[in-house]
């Protein structure tokens, strides 16, 4: 049986690199933990994933912390090998068998948009077509 918090990485890495090479779909996975980690964040992947404004017990839309939560969409996979591998990546990498290509990034976008976030970070890895940040504390 497989237990919610691989079920989340998995949907997060389906929606947000099932496109890109493993080391980004265990980068997107491992920003996701990275974010447990840091007190700034929620303590659980699951609400990590699900972090952003609620109206009517609804994700507002497209106002989450991860886009395909809360794009109006469908989520449910229908690419099942897809599925079936974003399931044993994120098993593997909740487990800590990959090393962390992100170096800590807590943030990361696609290289053809720009985040409108309210964000101070340097880029920290770019692996496929997303471009990594670590959230640094300014003191």
């Amino acid at each position: 049986m497989i237990n919610a918090f691989v079920v989340c990485l998995a949907l997060n890495i389906y929606y947000e690199a099932r496109n890109q090479p493993i080391d980004g779909q265990v980068a997107v996975a491992q920003v996701v933990l990275n974010r447990v980690a840091d007190p700034r964040f929620p303590d659980d992947p699951c609400k990590v994933i699900k972090e952003g404004p609620v109206r009517n017990k609804l994700p507002v839309i497209n106002k989450c912390q991860f886009s395909w939560y809360c794009d109006g969409l469908s989520d449910v996979p229908k690419d099942t090998d897809a599925y079936r591998w974003a399931i044993y990546l994120a098993t593997v990498v909740a487990e800590g068998k990959y090393d962390d290509p992100t170096d800590g990034a807590t943030h990361y976008h696609a290289d053809h948009i720009s985040p409108d976030w309210p964000f101070t970070g340097d880029p920290v890895a770019i692996i496929g077509n997303h471009i990594f940040y670590k959230w640094v504390t300014k003191k």
